[in-house]
């Protein structure tokens, strides 16, 4: 998410979930070239009848996913999408253009610049450390030591047929430390390159390999989930689990609605256990069903939004599949959303939107059945940037934190983030690794190469942000289906509410901090950035239900 996240050097993120603009003509505009749109049908509408509406309304089908209820259309009207939203049958239509963005950090490049100045007396707090003993690199993950990964691997490493999909811009698996555990069979692209926001395709059809990811956040997240114990580069909190790719975001990190419905309609048809999702919506910052401030062709778009994810959510979560999702980075109590200023962030100009949290949600965190995942640092701290709250937290999980450490040798270090495997190709276009391939001077504080024997190099490098706590979570739940799960007639498995249960059950409380309302003025932000936790010990919104535990997890008889 260049616009919320980056690695090494990306903007503080805002919130994770998906987003779709459109952009709507008068009604009464004629004809104009042809566009593409998602639209929704109303529920229990046949495909039949809303193949009817949408002709009526002057569109053509392309492509249809009837288990959601949901098309893909061309139409050459500019009115197509007002005349959708006063159809019976319809839901609404979205224009496809961006539905999310998945960022590469919340880092952004002022804190890089400030690292020289930066003071750093010692004292004052204590920080998690890494494993020693694992992978090369491990001792750099701190948050495999946190959530006690490093102690579950000896009683549970997961299980080759526990499949997690990673919902995000595709996995790299040219790297050796996730090519031994990728699923060729199961991994599907579903977003094809744009060229208007992706640049000029790849591939002939514009439609990656499976295998590759030109965004970097895919990789990153996968390397956490499932980098394999071998003796190379780091490991991941499941390093025995098969990882599938389900391409639904762009290189340039943007997300389309209708690739990442399909994908987790696909994650529910092939039987996956587990899918992350670390991506946040465009241009919406919440979708609203009502939101008076929108027109109501912005309207009836959200409204598709939203009935086509939660429908897609429970797809997903009734063949069993267990999901979890980022909280997302915008600093916010998410039950108490503040005045949203920065929608729509594509396409139209943003505008001040008053946001009803009944009617308003940050998709797909808030759908159905989402594991919502806060992000703290090595000391344990929420990190400032970490959205929180009761109504949408379940669990935390480290997602690092640049600014920990304040008053020690740690604040504002690289080593307060999440190393997980990137790809080579984006480093070099970020100007970390030159065309041969070797790491430049000003970038080897925070990437690093490993390569095996025979020359097979894999890229490691540094991010913060809540889709990096995110895959922590859920890499202990594929461990909690490795250890409890049994053959189902689909395969092996386990009910996605009894994942959910026992990941709660076993994560370790934590308390809010005294005093209750947490600033973050020392560590030079804004007073928007306070925080005040509610709940007790047992639940609250800083840390739901407690920070996962993968020994807890894997050691506790459900």
């Amino acid at each position: 998410m260049s616009k919320r996240f980056t690695a090494g050097g990306v903007a503080i993120a805002a919130a994770l979930a998906l987003t779709v603009t459109g952009l709507v003509a008068p009604a009464n505009a004629g004809p104009t070239s042809t566009r593409t749109f998602t639209v929704v049908a109303k529920d229990g509408v046949s495909a039949s009848t809303a193949i009817a509406a949408i002709k009526a309304a002057g569109g053509t089908v392309v492509s249809r996913t009837d288990n959601v209820g949901m098309f893909r259309v061309v139409s050459n009207r500019t009115d197509f999408a007002s005349r959708v939203a006063a159809s019976g049958s319809l839901v609404g239509a979205a224009q496809r253009k961006a539905v999310g963005y998945a960022p590469r950090a919340d880092l952004d490049k002022v804190e890089r610049e400030n690292l020289a100045t930066a003071a750093k007396t010692k004292g004052g707090i204590e920080l998690a450390k890494g494993p020693s003993g694992l992978d090369p690199l491990d001792d750099k993950l701190w948050g495999l030591s946190m959530i006690h990964a490093d102690r579950a691997r000896a009683v549970e490493d997961g299980s080759s047929a526990v499949t997690v999909g990673i919902l995000d811009t595709g996995v790299d698996a040219s790297n050796p430390d996730l090519a031994g555990n990728f699923s060729w069979s199961l991994s599907k692209n579903f977003a094809p390159d744009m060229t208007d926001i992706d640049g000029a395709c790849e591939v002939a059809s514009c439609l990656d390999p499976v295998g590759t990811d030109d965004g970097g956040h895919g990789t990153h997240v996968a390397g956490t989930v499932g980098a394999a114990a071998n003796g190379f580069g780091v490991s991941g909190v499941a390093p025995g689990v098969t990882l599938v790719e389900l391409k639904g975001g762009q290189d340039s990190g943007y997300f389309f609605l209708d690739p990442v419905v399909n994908a987790l309609v696909h994650a529910g048809d092939k039987g996956l256990d587990v899918v992350n999702m670390s991506f946040y919506v465009d241009p919406w910052l919440y979708n609203c069903a009502n939101n008076p401030t929108d027109s109501p062709e912005a309207r009836a778009e959200q409204r598709a939004i939203i009935t086509a994810m939660k429908r897609a959510l429970n797809y997903a979560h009734d063949h069993g599949v267990t999901l979890v999702g980022a909280l997302g980075n915008n600093h916010e109590d998410l039950g108490k959303p503040r005045v949203d200023t920065s929608s729509p962030d594509y396409g139209p100009a943003p505008y001040h939107r008053p946001i009803d949290n009944d009617t308003c949600l940050d998709l797909p965190v808030e759908g159905p059945h989402v594991i919502g995942v806060s992000s703290v640092g090595p000391s344990g701290r929420k990190a400032d940037y970490s959205n929180y709250g009761t109504e949408q937290i379940s669990v935390a999980a480290p997602g690092g934190w640049f600014r920990d450490g304040y008053g020690t040798d740690a604040y504002r270090t690289d080593a307060n983030m999440i190393l997980s495997s990137y790809p080579k190709r984006v480093l070099q276009e970020e100007g970390s690794v030159d065309e041969n391939g070797n790491i430049v001077p000003e970038a080897q504080t925070f990437v690093f190469k490993q390569c095996t024997a025979t020359g097979v190099c894999g890229y490691y490098t540094y991010l913060q942000g809540t889709s990096m706590a995110s895959p922590h979570a859920a890499g202990v739940a594929s461990l909690i289906v490795s250890r409890f799960g049994s053959a189902t007639q689909g395969g092996f498995g386990l009910a996605p509410d009894a994942v959910e249960s026992h990941l709660y059950a076993t994560a370790d409380e934590h308390a809010c901090p005294q005093p209750r309302m947490q600033t973050y003025q020392r560590e030079d932000r804004s007073g928007q950035f306070n925080a005040y936790c509610e709940g007790g010990e047992e639940f609250n919104g800083f840390y739901g239900y407690g920070i996962v535990d993968a020994y807890a997890a894997v050691t506790t008889p459900m």
